[in-house]
């Protein structure tokens, strides 16, 4: 199995900030203590080419970003602020996304240990997204011909509305999401497949719900490779999850998911997305549980 990290994927954060940046590198420690891969399996991505950013990002947008000349207003909408390391860091998520989905076309499994920044438009970023890692890979490959038919299962308790608009329209990508219902965004942008949530929900309900709906939708996407979107919070510690589910609750769902796919032969590339629980520690274990699930199910 290959996994992909950097630490130019953290970035320095005015005291306060409520994004939890030091995530990243205590996956990172997590990930090599444990031997879970090598060493020479934990790669580093570098930048992401425009060309391939500019597969799903219009050139304005692209070159507010790497300038700064984005409006203040729609800066504070992306909730990072801007400085050359936010631009290396957006444009090596990217990268981290792409080279984790190539993998997992060989491998049967690989993983972003970042990315799933599935609030970024073509034409502007929110909620701590620059640029669709997923779309600019799932656009790369498809124009490679490596896939044409893509399904993104999206775990993230936050709908993933960018992504969704990305896609919209589009019958070779199905978008799946569920997502808490009163949570952010406010505006769903609607995909293939929406379950909502109500605040509060647990193992049980969410389990039930995730294998009533997942079987149909690799049915329905037929597709060439599943794009995991892991989020952490669902996690009942999460501070903006809203959502009960426990670690064993989580480390379930990371197991249906990854295991039904592999159990009919279609590659799985994950992504962690969202987490923010009131200990960084609870985030980090839900998503080294899923890179242990995506380690048993790996081929070498």
């Amino acid at each position: 199995m290959h996994l992909w990290s950097s630490s130019r994927y953290a970035i320095a954060l005015p005291d306060g900030h409520r994004f939890p940046m030091a995530k990243y590198q205590l996956l990172r420690e997590a990930v090599l203590r444990e031997g879970l891969v090598p060493p020479e399996r934990l790669h580093d991505p570098q930048r992401v080419s425009l060309e391939d950013v500019l597969r799903v990002h219009t050139p304005a947008y692209v070159a507010h970003i790497v300038h700064g000349t984005l409006p203040y207003a729609e800066q504070r909408r992306i909730g990072l602020p801007w400085s050359e390391a936010f631009v290396e860091r957006a444009f090596r998520v990217v990268q981290g996304t792409i080279e984790a989905s190539e993998a997992a076309l060989e491998h049967g499994v690989a993983m972003n240990l970042a990315g799933g920044t599935h609030h970024a438009f073509p034409d502007r970023g929110e909620g701590f997204c620059t640029f669709n890692d997923v779309a600019v890979a799932v656009r790369r490959l498809q124009s490679l011909g490596r896939v044409r038919r893509v399904a993104i299962v999206d775990l993230d308790v936050h709908q993933g509305n960018g992504t969704h608009g990305c896609f919209a329209g589009d019958p070779d990508v199905y978008t799946f999401s569920m997502h808490g219902a009163k949570n952010f965004p406010f505006h769903k942008v609607p995909g293939t497949l929406d379950v909502e949530l109500e605040d509060g929900t647990g193992d049980d309900h969410y389990l039930a719900l995730l294998t009533e709906h997942l079987p149909r939708v690799l049915t329905e996407a037929r597709p060439d490779l599943v794009v995991y979107l892991s989020g952490a919070d669902p996690h009942e510690g999460d501070r903006l999850g809203r959502l009960t589910l426990t670690f064993e609750g989580l480390l379930a769902r990371d197991r249906y998911v990854v295991g039904l796919c592999r159990e009919v032969g279609i590659p799985v590339c994950a992504t962690m997305s969202g987490g923010y629980g009131r200990d960084v520690r609870d985030t980090v274990a839900v998503h080294l549980n899923t890179v242990r699930v995506l380690r048993a199910f790996a081929r070498g």
